[in-house]
């Protein structure tokens, strides 16, 4: 990316018309005084120190006084060093010259060197960070305070891929629409080499985690515009690795699905060939073929062949399924909700209940319910085939219960105890699938 006068986007044109949208200028002027802020500049100790830490160099001068440490930087702009607190024996402190001031910090080691949350390889990377941190706070306060309000993401392209998307909740008597939203996966990131916030357009500065990134869409941002960005995240197909353990909403969106082709591909199969199968989902498929299923997936996608083929024993197909369902990072019935499905569960009274776990359902995210509505809808239909596979709603429950259900603590007690709520919900929602959905 080409960096740029500070002026940078006044002059761009932002029209909201795609077709007249001109690129933005990414604005220079954080880079600029990153470029210009003070090199570190180490304070060796002239004499060999014989408790010296392992973990650091010359810099480190043993327990020496505040002011001793003052005189030895002797306000030289970046000069640094490390000394043991006379206070606190076996504490260590970094004295760091700064502003025509000496700023000291608690420094920790635990295999990387830090004083806050940033951990680095060396001392020397440390402090290089520090100082153009410094710098850019005190001399651009007031314009990183007020470099959000200008914000370039509506023009990146991002949001016009979901501006129009909605789905409707499948609900009795409620047809408004429900915008689909999307909580991006972001974790703190560092970048090689220059990088400007995909948000703001400014520079994103430091040595390390400058920002943070979006896993699946691969935005970049700072990490306080990060809050501002729409939950509208349109997660990119190169970034998926795999199919299976990949969180739900993450995978159809990439997609461009309603459900993931795991859950269509594999019932669409065992409604070929597999309904009257006796113990349907209760008995396990060779757990080495249905790694291989797994594996296919992952590798292959929707081109994965599932087929009699390939495995005559439709109880692999059947346990594939459920193992997928089981290593969501976000159960079908997601955390945040597992209570008030299974509070609706303890209510007495038969319609009450169906109305509570029907008002719980309506609060899934749009693939969790759809995912859930066709998984239930298929094994209603295998119900209707009791006589020659055994499954009832009540033995489907007890199969799939624990497998759509996760307590959020996952505590063994927890599970133990909510047994008989997680059947019994998995069993009405088969029962009356019909009526919730």
């Amino acid at each position: 990316m080409a960096a740029s006068s500070n002026s940078s986007l006044s002059g761009s044109s932002l029209s909201s018309d795609p077709e007249d949208y001109q690129p933005p200028i990414w604005k220079s002027y954080l880079y600029q005084l990153q470029q210009e802020a003070p090199r570190p500049k180490r304070i060796t100790c002239p004499q060999e120190m014989e408790n010296r830490p392992k973990y650091y160099g010359r810099e480190f001068h043993g327990m020496i006084s505040r002011q001793y440490a003052d005189e030895l930087l002797a306000g030289a702009e970046g000069a640094y060093l490390i000394r043991e607190s006379q206070r606190q024996p076996g504490t260590h402190t970094l004295a760091l010259s700064f502003g025509h001031q000496t700023l000291n910090y608690r420094l920790f080691y635990d295999g990387k060197h830090f004083v806050g949350e940033k951990r680095f390889e060396s001392v020397h990377d440390l402090v290089t960070d520090a100082l153009i941190t410094l710098y850019i706070e005190t001399k651009a306060a007031e314009y990183i305070a007020k470099m959000t309000t200008n914000p370039i993401y509506e023009h990146l392209g991002y949001t016009s891929l979901l501006k129009d998307k909605m789905v409707h909740r499948l609900s009795r008597g409620r047809t408004e629409p429900r915008r689909v939203t999307f909580q991006r996966d972001e974790k703190v990131h560092t970048f090689r080499g220059p990088h400007w916030c995909e948000y703001c357009a400014n520079f994103m500065w430091g040595l390390i985690a400058q920002g943070v990134r979006c896993s699946d869409c691969g935005l970049n941002v700072h990490k306080q515009c990060s809050k501002l960005v729409p939950s509208d995240c349109q997660p990119d197909l190169r970034r998926i690795k795999k199919v299976f353990s990949c969180d739900l909403t993450t995978l159809v969106k990439a997609h461009n699905t309603t459900r993931p082709m795991v859950v269509d591909m594999c019932i669409r199969e065992i409604e070929l060939r597999g309904m009257q199968s006796e113990g349907l989902y209760r008995v396990s498929g060779f757990s080495e073929h249905v790694e291989e299923v797994r594996l296919a997936f992952d590798r292959d996608g929707e081109k994965a062949d599932i087929s009699a083929v390939a495995y005559a024993d439709i109880n692999i197909i059947a346990g594939a399924l459920k193992l997928y369902l089981r290593d969501l990072p976000i159960p079908i019935i997601t955390f945040d909700l597992y209570s008030k499905f299974i509070q609706a569960a303890k209510i007495p009274n038969a319609e009450s209940r169906l109305e509570g776990i029907h008002e719980s359902l309506l609060q899934l995210p749009p693939a969790h319910f759809e995912t859930l509505r066709y998984l239930m809808a298929h094994l209603k239909r295998v119900t209707q085939f009791e006589k020659d596979n055994f499954m009832n709603a009540e033995n489907l429950g007890i199969v799939y219960g624990p497998t759509l259900m996760q307590p959020p603590e996952q505590n063994a007690l927890t599970t133990l105890n909510d047994m008989r709520q997680q059947k019994l919900v998995v069993q009405l929602m088969i029962e009356h699938e019909d009526v919730l959905f």
